[in-house]
Order: C-alpha cells, then sequence, then structure tokens
C-alpha cells in the first residue's frame, strides 16, 4: 500500500466505501446489518518488512510502487506501524550503518512486535552468516533490547528468542501468545481482538462441541475453549501447530486438542475414509466428539469443494473470511442449507480495498413433506 494513500482525515468515508462494497457483494445472501468495527487510523500494524538499499555508505529502508518496481522509495517515517517499531526503526538503521559486518549483503529487515512493545528483528541477508554475525548482532540486540534472528539460504541465527510473546485483553481475560517470526499473525492487534470478542460471543450457546479449521497459532482458539466443553482445533503447518500447543499449555487450556490435518484431509476423517496416525493420540474418534458447530478461518482462497460439503453438515458455522470473494462463491453453496444469522466487518487493513467478515450460519428447519 502506497503512504500517500494513508488519509486519517479520510478514514471514516474510506471506510463507510468498502463496508457498502462488501454489503453490495453479499447482499444475494440476505444476510443481516452488519456491526462495523473501525481501526485505529494510525500506529496499528504489528508487523512491518522494507526491503534495504545500499548506495555507497548511504544505507535505507525501501518500498517499491506497484507501478515501477526498479525504483526504491526511501522510509523514512512509516506512520501505520505500532509505536514500538516506529521509535525502533531509526535507531537501527543508524545502527545498521555504521556496522560493516551488519549491514554487508543486508537484504531485508523485518519487524515483529507486540501491544506490550515485546519486539523481534529479522535481518536477511545474501551472504552466510557466521560466528562473528553472533558476536555484533548480540550487541545491537543488547543495545536495542530486542531480539534477532539472522537468515541467509539454508540459516537460521537466534540472538535471544525467535518469538515474541503477546497479551490480548479479550473480554475480561488476557491472552498470551506465542508469535514466531516468518509465520502468520494477525497484523492489526486492536482489530484482532475485536473479531476474538465478536466471534465469542457468536459462539456462546451453539450446538454441541467445537471443530475448529485453519486454527494457526491457536489465536480464536484459545478464547472459544471457554465457549465448549470440548473443541478440536486443526492445522497443517508443523510450525503453528507447535506454537498453538505451547499457546495452550501458556493459558493453562486443557480442553483442546490440536491435530495436524488439512481441511480436506479432516472431511475424511470425519466420515470415515481415511485413518490418519496423526489421530492416534486422540481418546476417541473424531465421530465421537458430538461435534455440531464449526469455525472456520481459511486462506483468501476460501472453502475448497469438499470443505464446503463437510461445513453444511453442521448445525452451526461461524466463518471468517479474509476475502469477501471467495466468503461470496462459499455462501453460494451454504446460503442452501444455512441462513445467516450475524454478520460483521473488520477492518483489518485501513487505506486498502481488504476487508475481513464474519458470519455466523445456521442450518435452516426443513418442513416436512
Amino acid at each position: 500500500m502506497p503512504l500517500s494513500q494513508v488519509e486519517p482525515a479520510r478514514y471514516d468515508t474510506l471506510l463507510a466505501e468498502k463496508v457498502e462494497r462488501v454489503r453490495a457483494l453479499l447482499a444475494p445472501y440476505h444476510p443481516p446489518t452488519p456491526e462495523v468495527f473501525s481501526s485505529p487510523t494510525l500506529g496499528y500494524r504489528m508487523r512491518a518488512e522494507f526491503r534495504v538499499w545500499h548506495d555507497g555508505d548511504a544505507l535505507d529502508y525501501v518500498m517499491f510502487r506497484p507501478e515501477d518496481r526498479k525504483t526504491p522509495v526511501p522510509i523514512t517515517h512509516f506512520p501505520i506501524a505500532c509505536d514500538a517499531i516506529r521509535s525502533l526503526m531509526p535507531a537501527l538503521i543508524t545502527q545498521l550503518r555504521g556496522q560493516p559486518l551488519l549491514r554487508r549483503k543486508l537484504f531485508q529487515v523485518e519487524f515483529l512486535s507486540t501491544l506490550s512493545g515485546d519486539t523481534l528483528v529479522t535481518l536477511v541477508y545474501h551472504r552466510r552468516l557466521e560466528d562473528d554475525w553472533d558476536t555484533a548482532a548480540a550487541e545491537l540486540a543488547s543495545l536495542l533490547d530486542i531480539s534477532i534472528v539472522g537468515r541467509s539460504r539454508r540459516q537460521k541465527r537466534v540472538i535471544g528468542l525467535d518469538y515474541v510473546v503477546e497479551e490480548l485483553p479479550v473480554n475480561e481475560g488476557i491472552f498470551r501468545y506465542r508469535q514466531y517470526e516468518q509465520a502468520f499473525t494477525q497484523p492489526n492487534a486492536r482489530v484482532n481482538t475485536r473479531m476474538i470478542e465478536w466471534a465469542c460471543r457468536q459462539a456462546s450457546g451453539l450446538p454441541g462441541n467445537l471443530l475448529e479449521l485453519y486454527c494457526g497459532n491457536g489465536n480464536f482458539t484459545l478464547p472459544l475453549a471457554a465457549c465448549f466443553e470440548q473443541l478440536i482445533a486443526t492445522e497443517l503447518s508443523k510450525r503453528s501447530v507447535k506454537a498453538a500447543r505451547e499457546n495452550l499449555e501458556l493459558n493453562g487450556i486443557g480442553n483442546v486438542e490440536i491435530i495436524r490435518l488439512a481441511a480436506e484431509e479432516v472431511s475424511q476423517a470425519m466420515l470415515g475414509e481415511r485413518e490418519f496416525r496423526r489421530l492416534a493420540h486422540l481418546p476417541r474418534a473424531l465421530p465421537d466428539y458430538d461435534l455440531q458447530s464449526l469455525f472456520v478461518d481459511p486462506p483468501r482462497a476460501g472453502l475448497d469443494d469438499a470443505t464446503v460439503h463437510l461445513a453444511a453438515a453442521f448445525p452451526a458455522i461461524l466463518y471468517i473470511s479474509c476475502n469477501p470473494e471467495t466468503l461470496a462463491a462459499n455462501l453460494a453453496v451454504l446460503c442452501e442449507s444455512h441462513s445467516p444469522e450475524a454478520f460483521a466487518l473488520f477492518d483489518q487493513f485501513p487505506y486498502t480495498d481488504h476487508m475481513e467478515c464474519g458470519v455466523l450460519l445456521t442450518r435452516r428447519r426443513m418442513l416436512p413433506a
């Protein structure tokens, strides 16, 4: 997103335009009037990454315009980043400029921070890192009070930790999350909190136990666990499964089982079409868990056909979408059997066309013949 599009004075107008576009797109499926959750107009991003541009002794963060991928645009101020990242950016680049060992063939800088200010920086190189890099990076990490990860081809060197610990205030509690560098996390922590709270309100009173697909590091899993006797959460990424299990332990949550399966594999397991050794640790088979409610937060591609078919078998479906277009395609099928009962829009990405959606669908009662 070009920084020229960051216009706080026009934020309300731009948000209203996005809301109307999404409402028009989803109107054929007759959702109720949406709750709309706005974002802070500045300082909302907990992640940022920049290319690094070398020009003699000069060293700068840069970005590139979509229409011109060859001309670097120096970034001296990034107003949409959180306070911790904004304050760290000039201090870090100043130190890197004076450190030949740390700046040599440095290609990219990635920032990951939290609401509490816990911050990690990843330095990406086009060269192999040796022990002398560790020494210099450790001095820099101590000076700036951060963790640093150095990456190059088939290499990862960690100074401090390779994760931050986020603390999200959800309803009246605090949930703690380990968020690993270069793993997916929600970029807008304050809007993410509103998404989680909305999902928990909708989940309260839903039937049976919950099956969650695409659980990631447990972003929704942890708070949703309080709404059900048992929650089965699935995720394919080994790294995300590791983080989710650590986050369950970190928060003392004991009624969740994490299983490493792709969404289409869950369909096969639920229907008894295939046995998976990755389910051997479960005390009983998936169909025996009284899974009557489904929570999904799929990638931008939405739900594949097999997963839509699986979803349609649940009395209640709670769907978080990062792509209204694929959500509309999925609703075209799901609304043959279900009705939208609640609808919400979350502005995770101000000043862009992106909008996160939340929909609660419940199965319509079939009239007797």
